[in-house]
């Protein structure tokens, strides 16, 4: 199969013939149709942690047609139409507890591009190794081998070539409102970072009833598409007084969200806050913050994977909102062929677009 390799946190991905390994018993074997390109995919370009990752298939928001499956599955067959996400191993504490983003192996099988016990599926021209498990999944590539704890099975006439994305990152923002927050109706949410997770989030909470929607962000044309999605105010992100315009004529939001992982932008999303109200942060970076403690009386901070979300509940949840549109992530979206997913990765990181799709055909 084709896959795009990533070798070096320099280099551009390159389109490879690569080869599969024999499945193990509760693996699957998914024909990728399309997958979104997500920022974390990113962090692998981190040189600090090069060396460990590459070469490496990245991906995870893929979604494609299960075509083989192992022994011991049971809950997806051959033909299924499936959504991937991250996975999980269904045992611990956390999963047993319906909270599979905070599973105790969760960094060893998703963080590391290997199965938990540290080995690949994937060899190159050479026979050599290749890291294939990025997320549970590797979906920049023809097929990905996953579990069924990480596949979400959807209807067939769905069209697959757009629904990737759900698997990351827009469950990241919209999981996060639902399932964090729990925004009630009448409440308020200020948004900082107009990406694919804070637009997702934008969505989640008009569907929920928030009274105002703020969103900050430094690109006009998404504070635009922010109005469109629902936001009822929006800041420029490079304002003298950010945060004197998301409180307005109040004492502060309910709830602050912050993708943006920059550190005084994280400061401002926690001053943002009423006595009471909760900041919830989901942006992967490796800053610290330096806030007075007094700062968090009455307020709660937190960081949230995944939108903290059982992917097989919310998935089809989001698609169901889809269809009925009120979530119409599609204006988030442009598509391109595998072949140019460097062209993708550039104009994500130039903000030309908001959320890259890889389609594989």
């Amino acid at each position: 199969m084709r896959a795009a390799v990533l070798r070096g946190v320099d280099r551009p991905f390159e389109i490879e013939e690569v080869a599969v390994g024999e499945l193990r018993p509760d693996e699957v074997l998914v024909r990728v149709v399309a997958s979104g390109m997500c920022h974390t995919d990113l962090i692998l370009r981190n040189p600090a942690r090069a060396s460990e990752f590459t070469p490496i298939i990245a991906g995870h928001e893929g979604a494609g047609v299960v075509e083989e499956v192992g022994s011991t599955v049971t809950r997806v067959s051959p033909g299924d139409h499936v959504l991937l996400s991250f996975d999980s191993c269904g045992w611990c504490r956390a999963c047993l507890t319906g909270a599979p983003a905070y599973c105790e192996e969760f960094n060893a099988r998703n963080m590391f591009g290997v199965r938990a016990d540290g080995t690949a599926a994937i060899t190159d021209g050479d026979g050599a190794t290749v890291r294939n498990r990025w997320f549970g999944q590797s979906s920049f590539a023809e097929r990905a081998v996953a579990t069924e704890r990480n596949l979400v099975v959807v209807a067939p006439d769905l069209p697959l070539e757009l629904l990737g994305p759900l698997g990351c990152g827009l469950q990241t923002g919209a999981g996060s409102v639902f399932n964090e927050m729990k925004l009630a109706p009448g409440q308020s949410i200020a948004v900082f970072g107009a990406g694919a997770v804070g637009l997702a989030a934008v969505m989640a909470a008009k569907i929920a009833g928030a009274g105002e929607i703020v969103v900050v962000d430094l690109h006009l044309s998404r504070l635009k598409l922010a109005q469109e999605l629902g936001a009822t105010r929006v800041v420029p992100g490079d304002a003298d007084d950010v945060l004197e315009q998301v409180k307005g004529d109040t004492d502060g939001v309910d709830f602050s969200f912050d993708t943006t992982a920059v550190t005084g932008v994280i400061a401002t999303a926690i001053s943002a806050l009423r006595q009471g109200g909760k900041a919830v942060l989901v942006g992967a970076g490796s800053g610290r913050i330096d806030i007075s403690p007094l700062l968090l009386v009455g307020r709660t901070v937190t960081f949230v994977l995944e939108g903290g979300a059982v992917p097989q509940v919310l998935l089809p949840q989001l698609v169901r909102y889809w269809r009925e549109g009120v979530f119409p992530f599609e204006k988030l979206v442009r598509t391109y062929p595998l072949s140019e997913i460097n062209q993708a990765e550039a104009d994500s990181l130039s903000g030309a677009t908001i959320k890259p799709i890889l389609v594989m055909s």
